[in-house]
């Protein structure tokens, strides 16, 4: 969302509205996060604490570099891929982040011609090798269902959940985010109650793709279902329409969450 704006900056704005920390796309640091030196990682660390900002984590973790793919038919790829998670679970812990979020749509679809059963079998293996390697490092990885408008792979909170059982590490757990959620077609509240023991992160937006409370979802139910759950990981915004400005967006999510969240 801060496209263009040194990290810093990014850190001290959203300090100054409140927020306790920013959740980091890899690709916008660089191509391929193995080109980013230990001292720009302690450079990025240091920038966050001194803005008394936490780092999150990362989302949209295999945009870059390109032909990444988990569940590929070509074990290459997704060797190469199953490498490249290992140094974003690297570059999360160093950042002194704990959460990422595993959606990249395009990067785990089931092309045509692809035998279901075995793309299955090869994402489960490949989030299973990457769930073990990430215990080391103190990092929880999310599997984040996306609408069907997206991908045609892991849609639903259900389907997510059987993933997540069958790879059955302590530190694989689910994200929710409102917009695939609503877009779906499912109650939020709904699917907050039923999977709450495997909630670890959310992400707030709305069904129009934009900040909470800019659409048609009903926030206030949501919150309630969160606080029933005693849901304690982070509230995390994410936009796909960047107008007018991210400071505009970052201060209207906040002001608009706040009063609900109490």
């Amino acid at each position: 969302m801060f496209e263009d704006w040194e990290i810093e900056d990014v850190f001290e704005c959203a300090a100054k509205l409140g927020y306790k920390a920013v959740e980091i796309a890899p690709f916008t640091l660089a191509d391929d996060v193995r080109d980013i030196s230990t001292t720009e990682r302690d450079k990025i660390k240091k920038a966050a604490e001194d803005s008394d900002i936490e780092i999150a984590g990362l989302h949209w973790l295999l945009v870059s570099p390109k032909g990444l793919y988990v569940n590929h038919p070509d074990s290459k790829i997704r060797q190469q891929t199953l490498e490249y998670f290992h140094a974003l679970i690297d570059l999360c812990a160093d950042l002194g982040g704990r959460v990422m979020v595993i959606g990249s749509p395009q990067q785990r679809s089931v092309q045509e011609g692809w035998d279901p059963h075995q793309t299955w079998e090869y994402t489960r293996e490949t989030f299973y090798q990457s769930a073990i390697y990430a215990e080391s490092k103190d990092v929880t990885l999310c599997m984040e269902p996306l609408s069907d408008n997206q991908t045609n792979f892991i849609n639903t909170p259900t389907d997510a959940v059987k993933l997540i059982e069958q790879i059955d590490r302590p530190n694989f757990r689910l994200i929710l985010d409102v917009c695939s959620t609503s877009n779906q077609g499912l109650d939020m509240p709904t699917e907050i109650r039923q999977f709450s023991s495997y909630l670890a992160h959310f992400h707030t937006n709305d069904n129009n793709l934009y900040l909470p409370g800019s659409g048609d979802v009903d926030y206030p139910p949501i919150i309630e279902a969160l606080k029933e759950i005693e849901f304690d990981g982070y509230l995390s915004t994410e936009v796909f329409n960047f107008e007018p400005d991210p400071e505009t967006i970052a201060r209207q999510s906040i002001e608009f969450l706040k009063p609900l969240v109490g």
